[in-house]
């Protein structure tokens, strides 16, 4: 943004542009380093979480001097003078898809021991993301165009005198070993219910568990979550913090109704602004969908099979900790296609499933419930026996 006597200020922006992935608490560390030694004056809407080495001053004390220095966000309710546009989120980032204002993090930093023009500034290297834990890799900076700013009254347009950019994805597999969430199945035409294959999310916790009524629920600060979020699952057979289940729950003539919910394991973690992607064909004619906020989703301008999910505001837009109140659950409308829709060989059922943005693990295929060889008479509509009544009695007549 501006030149320094021994460096320059910057300015430092995070845009998460995944649609249906969100950073939550305790949210993004950021970090790299520096191809030099140069150090970090002061900050403002974040702070480097150590100082570092800085004997060889006097007098005038910088804020970091490590080689590889990290920061994080600030908490909301810092001092004014302290904050910075779109800080003190507590490291919070929303989905873009979400909510786009929520989406973004910055924060201001002054460099010191530095280049002082184009030509001698020298890019960080190695940059690292924790959002919150591992799976993101990022990339190198490469110096891009000057960012332009618009003056408040939006007739002139400045820039900056230097911008790079460092991009980072995301990979569930650099993330976790297991997966963080399964789904179970059901429907009307049958009574069985298709559960979560055993041990899913892996049963390394399982010595750990807690059952539903053990007492130790009731001591203080269980739900208190610990330094290295390590979670507290309720015992299951899954052994999954986050279970999502898909319930086939009517069959009408010109539509069909599905439930959908999704409930909490995890005794130590509640989850704010959650979100819930599911991919099925049925999903490119939505006729209402009841408690949750949708958005469809379409990568591809000829496919529309996958939507997002994610909760009101103020309402259910938080799923609290197992236990009682740790579900949400909503049903949604669907009007058929005439030429594609069954309730044979499970496509009543989701393709794909993703919660928060990881991708949960569905039941085999060869599980899934199977239509009844008497469903079809079990499954015709109420007006189509009228009809057929009627007209026995006009023919008998």
């Amino acid at each position: 943004m501006s030149w320094t006597p021994d460096g320059y200020v910057a300015v430092v922006t995070l845009n998460n542009f995944q649609m249906y992935r969100h950073i939550m608490s305790p949210g993004w560390t950021l970090g790299w380093t520096w191809a030099r030694r140069e150090v970090i004056w002061s900050t403002v809407g974040a702070q480097a979480t150590e100082q570092g080495d800085c004997s060889r001053f006097k007098g005038n004390i910088p804020h970091s001097c490590k080689r590889n220095p990290t920061f994080v966000d600030l908490l909301p309710g810092v001092p004014y003078n302290q904050q910075f546009t779109n800080c003190c989120k507590g490291g919070v980032l929303g989905a873009w898809g979400q909510d786009p204002s929520s989406a973004v993090s910055a924060f201001q930093l002054s460099v010191g021991l530095a280049g002082t023009s184009n030509r001698t500034v020298r890019l960080p290297r190695n940059f690292t993301l924790l959002g919150p834990g591992p799976g993101y890799t990022c990339g190198r900076a490469r110096v891009v165009p000057p960012t332009i700013f618009l003056t408040p009254d939006r007739r002139r347009k400045t820039q900056a005198l230097m911008t790079w950019n460092v991009t980072c994805t995301y990979s569930q597999i650099l993330a976790r070993k297991y997966p963080s969430c399964c789904v179970s199945l059901s429907s009307f035409y049958n009574d069985t219910v298709v559960p979560c294959p055993p041990c899913t999310c892996g049963c390394q916790t399982k010595d750990n568990c807690v059952k539903s009524d053990s007492k130790i629920l009731s001591m203080v600060g269980v739900n208190t979550p610990k330094k290295d979020n390590k979670p507290l699952l309720q015992c299951t057979r899954h052994m999954c913090p986050v279970r999502v289940h898909w319930h086939v729950q009517r069959n009408y003539k010109d539509y069909w109704r599905v439930k959908v919910s999704t409930t909490n394991f995890n005794y130590r973690m509640n989850y704010t602004l959650w979100t819930l992607v599911v991919q099925h064909p049925n999903l490119n004619n939505v006729t209402q969908v009841f408690s949750f906020d949708y958005k469809p989703l379409v990568p591809y301008e000829s496919i529309n099979d996958t939507g997002m999910f994610y909760g009101l505001k103020f309402f259910n837009d938080k799923l609290m900790e197992a236990g009682p109140f740790g579900n949400v659950q909503s049903e949604m409308l669907l009007r058929k296609d005439k030429n594609t829709f069954t309730l044979k060989e499970g496509w009543a059922f989701p393709r794909k499933v993703y919660f928060n943005g990881d991708e949960c693990q569905l039941p085999p295929p060869d599980a899934y419930q199977f239509l009844p060889n008497s469903a079809y008479q079990n499954l015709l509509s109420f007006s189509t026996f009228i009809s057929l009544f009627i007209f026995f009695l006009i023919a008998v007549w």
